[in-house]
């Protein structure tokens, strides 16, 4: 692998923006103006393409099932998938896996599903049968073959090589990963020090913000600011974002190399 593309599918928090409701029922779009269209954001997730020296795709892994997965695949125009990573079993990180299948149906075959073993075994307690043995022809449900990583480890997932750190999620842990020069981090609050050594030295760092004010379970504005700073990546982008993190607002009060995210965007991370 001599490079790294990332899509990011969807760029928002749990309840996506805008949020159900609103004074017309379009929509409460919070701080975030509904006319700007990188404000409309769907459940967080993202695609990782490992690419060789000529530019050919090596192998695509997606992180995460949110339940807006089969739309973010079809706007993006990703038609196939070699593997999955969960960095958690959150219901907006895992609903979408019933798509799975369609997967499973362009691959001829099952999936691996790559995290820890307890996110995998409360996958499992939601999907059993998506982790039942495949039984050829055909694919009528999703089919996947639990693949447990653990924190440290540098796996091979779907032709791209990550290595995986632990992640503080408040009540719970996540995973964060890299991918030669691209990082990814959604849904933590803290970051210890083993996060930040894998963090060292790394170009593009995707990393969740999720509102301007201090939250128990997301880090916030400030909070992934001074994280930026430390790890000094040459790019870095934000996601996972709620309705106060309106576009305009974040352009304006981002430093330099700090952007904010959208739904499609495309990442390039040279070696």
């Amino acid at each position: 692998m001599t490079s790294v593309r990332a899509i990011l599918l969807g760029t928002g928090g749990s309840a996506g923006v805008p949020h159900i409701g609103g004074v017309d029922g379009h929509g409460d779009w919070g701080a975030c103006d509904p006319a700007e269209r990188r404000n409309r954001r769907t459940r967080s997730s993202i695609v990782l393409e490992a690419r060789n020296a000529n530019g050919g795709r090596e192998g695509t892994l997606l992180v995460d099932t949110s339940p807006d997965m089969r739309a973010q695949l079809l706007d993006c125009g990703i038609g196939r998938v070699d593997a999955v990573l969960f960095t958690h079993a959150h219901a907006d990180h895992i609903l979408g896996l019933d798509d799975v299948r369609l997967l499973n149906r362009i691959a001829g075959r099952p999936l691996e599903a790559f995290s820890t073993a307890a996110t995998l075994r409360e996958i499992e307690g939601r999907f059993d049968y998506a982790f039942d043995p495949w039984q050829p022809p055909g694919f009528y449900r999703p089919v996947l073959v639990p693949r447990p990583i653990l924190p440290g480890e540098t796996v091979m997932a779907g032709g791209v090589p990550v290595r995986i750190f632990d992640q503080d999620h408040g009540y719970t842990r996540s995973l964060g990963l890299r991918a030669g020069p691209l990082a990814y981090s959604t849904d933590a609050v803290t970051l210890d020090e083993a996060a930040f050594a894998v963090l060292e030295g790394v170009d593009t760092w995707v990393v969740g913000c999720f509102q301007r004010a201090e939250h128990r379970t997301h880090a916030w504005f400030d909070r992934v600011l001074g994280w930026i700073a430390r790890v000094q990546p040459r790019r870095a982008v934000l996601t996972h974002m709620g309705q106060d993190m309106d576009w305009e607002w974040l352009r304006d009060h981002l430093p330099a190399r700090v952007e904010p995210g959208y739904d499609g965007m495309v990442i390039d991370a040279p070696a």
